[in-house]
């Protein structure tokens, strides 16, 4: 698998976004969103529920994610969520991920990304790949992904 090339705006944007939701000590998801398989083309936050261990996408919310994946011509390659603790896939993680295709990413960060920035990001984030078994696999995020310009 080569590696999948983000933008640092889309990294500092992301960070953000989950701190904003860990200021009011809450966990918050974006996915990130391309054309192809090899780059992230734009940050999309879909309307969510939310508190501090989880976060749920209803209905609607999915229905407007498709439309919009739909009318760009996009998929998700990766979700990116934070957690209050400690940075890893819980069973909750598995069992609702919104990506589910082979090759597709999952990134967790700890303590709501508090800490994180676009420096840190790859090293703070636990990185998690779907295997075409469907089981979540723990990766290192710089093997997977790239922060360019």
């Amino acid at each position: 698998m080569s590696r999948i090339k983000v933008g640092r705006s889309v990294v500092a944007s992301t960070i953000e976004r989950l701190q904003a939701g860990g200021r009011i000590g809450h966990e918050r998801a974006v996915l990130w969103l391309g054309s192809g398989a090899d780059r992230i083309d734009e940050l999309y936050e879909p309307r969510q529920r939310t508190r501090a261990d989880l976060f749920y996408f209803d209905r609607q919310s999915m229905q407007m994610l498709l439309a919009h994946l739909r009318e760009k011509r996009l998929r998700v390659l990766a979700q990116v969520h934070s957690h209050p603790g400690r940075a890893f896939h819980s069973g909750a993680d598995d069992e609702w991920a919104i990506v589910r295709h082979a090759g597709a990413l999952s990134l967790v960060l700890p303590r709501f990304a508090q800490e994180a920035t676009v420096d840190n990001f790859l090293g703070l984030a636990a990185t998690y790949v779907l295997s075409t078994q469907n089981r979540w696999e723990e990766a290192t995020g710089g093997t997977l992904l790239e922060i360019c310009r």
